[in-house]
């Protein structure tokens, strides 16, 4: 009788540990990233297993998914919540992290803009766009409200990689584009969480890929940095010091093919030098 109880008690003890086990691995939040080539770490070679959230998860312990795609808008976006796979890890995140509405100035005829902006000063098409993301990212929320409400909501502010004429033409879009987050943010409420990312890049150009967009392995450690300060501040995590389980290595790009932009930009500006001297002139005394 004894050796039966015995093994009874120790089947118990077997099934307990079983259930202990299980409900720790419950108690995993699930993480899902969205969005943009920002969030897929086209910055890097080895983006699946270095970028920013790669590193959330692995140092908060997430469950986690990527749903990124390099050259979306918030256009892109809102097609993609359609799609079944994403909405599956939709309904059960506890954290979403979007980056997302760069595009929406980068793939909008980014030449034109810079020409406008440079050569008349025209930024009529740049507080278009900005309301369009606004507009674009109420659906997005929409969307994500209908899937899962109860999802936690991170939006990352746009930063700015460049210098120069065409940093100046990009701090344009990224302070509207950042305006309108923190206009939606008063707006509704309780809907999204803002991250500085912007602020968190600002210290060295070597938070840059080559190609002068994306963040460099150094960037993606800094941008998972300001999601875990945000995490732990929001009681959704305890750790604000990075686990790399795999150190993120740099896309490398001619400079000569990073400069050209740059160079078009100073063309710009100069033909917008031409432009003030010549509508100054046109301008008649009374």
């Amino acid at each position: 009788m004894k050796r039966f109880f015995a093994v009874l008690l120790s089947v118990l003890l077997v099934f307990g540990c079983m259930a202990v086990g299980a409900s720790a691995e419950e108690k995993a939040l699930h993480y899902v990233v969205l969005g943009d080539s920002i969030a897929y770490g086209s910055g890097l070679t080895n983006p699946v297993q270095a970028c920013y959230g790669k590193i959330v998860a692995d140092t908060n312990g997430y469950t986690y998914a990527n749903h990124s795609v390099p050259g979306h808008t918030t256009q892109n976006l809102i097609n993609r919540l359609a799609d079944e796979t994403v909405l599956a890890d939709v309904r059960k995140a506890d954290i979403i992290n979007i980056s997302i509405g760069g595009n929406n100035f980068l793939m909008n005829n980014l030449m034109g803009l810079m020409a406008s902006a440079l050569i008349q000063k025209n930024y009529s098409e740049f507080d278009a766009i900005a309301a369009g993301f606004y507009e674009q990212f109420g659906e997005i929320m929409n969307l994500i409200n209908a899937a899962n409400p109860d999802a936690v909501v991170l939006l990352q502010t746009i930063y700015n990689p460049q210098t120069g004429h065409v940093g100046e033409v990009y701090q344009q879009g990224a302070d509207r584009l950042n305006a309108e987050m923190v206009r939606f943010a008063q707006e509704n409420p309780g809907e999204i969480v803002i991250v500085d990312v912007a602020t968190a890049l600002l210290d060295t150009t070597d938070n840059f890929a080559d190609d002068g967009i994306h963040p460099s392995a150094m960037g993606n450690e800094k941008i998972a940095i300001a999601v875990l300060a945000t995490l732990n501040e929001l009681s959704l995590g305890t750790a604000t010091e990075p686990v790399i389980t795999e150190k993120g290595q740099d896309f490398r790009l001619s400079k000569l093919i990073g400069g050209s932009v740059n160079v078009l930009a100073d063309i710009f500006w100069f033909f917008g030098l031409i432009y003030d001297f010549i509508a100054s002139k046109l301008v008649m005394p009374l």
